[in-house]
């Protein structure tokens, strides 16, 4: 024990100034989040849009401020059933702190039509907010986490595998790092047939350190693909700062490199979200080629599960078993914490006049209860059985249970 704390404390001082210039990153993150929200709220209050949500009517607002709640309740719903039900199923990457970036996103792109007609989307091993920005039918989702035969996906995916081609969301990636590969490959197929689809594939700030996240700008730029890379940046890969793999602030600055647009938004507002996304959805389609798109955001639970977390209570605060020691400061959280996106939709909203408090509690509470139906709905759904995991090994037939024998 004495030992594993003296490595502990020569690490800390060994890092100390990444931890001060980490201090410096964050206070310039929120002074900009800050002034961002300010402008945005000015812009509409003046009569003049300008390119703070210039396309956007009072119907679509609403709607991505609906699209950050019902992914706020769905993951606040599941941590709540980890933290108090023993015999929950689910296996939970939370990604609650980050309901801007995939809402924002999403309202840019097509989301119907299936695989031939809708934008496509990639996601990642934390996938709850991509998927229902996406469209995908919650109930199923809530079902497949628990490994229902009525799931999403019928049992098979689990939460970091769940896919609905149906309207475009082509499937979570339990690996860091392969997922843009697929997605340039989609990309490149549209390109080839014709059509006038984008693909987004997400990936988090430990995807910079992958030989994936090059090679995939790379061939995108080359080939001129409609492809989006919208790069969650929420400090952390696990337990790791991103400072410790990556060695610029903006991991947009990359883009550089391959001669392709690179651009930081505050991931916590969903309207500056929306309006890079828009820029880069438009410049896909016109033939002109990938855009990366770096979203500053927030974790507000660890890497995985509800360690630190209470029922009924947001956010995840203390220690974490997994990573051993707390890996990021309780200030840090609060801090973020603090620049909410449902916050932020709901004060913006309001400010513009779109609607008013009453209103947007109103949508808050169908969104909680909605999320409290699918997850009722998905209790009482059968159990997939082991014996069914050997089915579709193959295009015909069922591999024989030997081991059961």
């Amino acid at each position: 024990m004495t030992a594993r704390h003296d490595v502990l404390e020569k690490d800390s001082r060994d890092r100390r100034e990444p931890a001060a210039t980490r201090r410096t990153f964050l206070r310039g993150i929120a002074g900009a989040g800050a002034a961002v929200s300010l402008g945005s709220q000015a812009a509409w209050a003046d009569g003049e849009i300008g390119f703070w949500a210039k396309d956007l009517g009072p119907d679509q607002l609403i709607h991505m401020y609906t699209t950050i709640q019902r992914i706020r309740w769905f993951e606040r719903t599941c941590a709540d059933k980890m933290l108090t039900e023993p015999n929950y199923r689910g296996y939970n990457h939370f990604y609650v702190g980050q309901e801007a970036v995939a809402a924002g996103v999403s309202a840019a792109l097509k989301n119907t039509g299936g695989i031939m007609e809708a934008d496509l989307v990639y996601s990642t091993h934390r996938p709850s907010g991509h998927a229902i920005a996406k469209g995908v039918d919650v109930r199923k989702m809530a079902a497949e986490y628990e490994f229902k035969a009525t799931g999403l996906n019928k049992g098979y995916a689990g939460e970091m595998h769940i896919a609905d081609k149906s309207v475009g969301f082509m499937g979570a990636d339990g690996m860091i790092g392969p997922g843009p590969v697929i997605a340039t490959g989609s990309a490149f197929a549209i390109r080839a047939r014709g059509s006038k689809q984008v693909v987004v594939n997400y990936g988090g700030d430990g995807t910079y350190a992958t030989p994936h996240f090059h090679s995939t700008l790379n061939n995108a730029a080359l080939l001129k693909l409609p492809f989006i890379y919208v790069l969650e940046n929420n400090l952390y890969h696990q337990y790791a700062h991103y400072s410790y793999s990556c060695p610029m602030k903006d991991i947009a600055v990359a883009a550089k490199t391959y001669g392709i647009p690179g651009v930081v938004v505050d991931g916590q507002d969903v309207v500056q979200v929306y309006n890079a996304a828009k820029e880069a959805v438009e410049r896909a389609r016109a033939g002109e080629g990938p855009t990366l798109i770096e979203a500053k955001t927030y974790r507000y639970y660890n890497h995985w599960g509800a360690p630190g977390a209470k029922p009924g209570e947001l956010g995840a605060f203390g220690y974490d078993p997994l990573a051993i020691t707390s890996f990021r400061p309780e200030r840090e959280l609060r801090a973020w914490m603090s620049r909410d996106p449902v916050d932020i939709s709901r004060s913006t909203l309001i400010a513009w006049k779109v609607f008013d408090r009453a209103k947007a509690d109103a949508i808050e509470a169908a969104a909680k209860q909605e999320m409290i139906d699918a997850f009722a709905w998905a209790d009482k759904q059968p159990t997939a059985k082991p014996e069914d995991g050997l089915k579709h090994v193959f295009v015909e037939g069922e591999v024989a249970a030997r081991q059961f024998g």
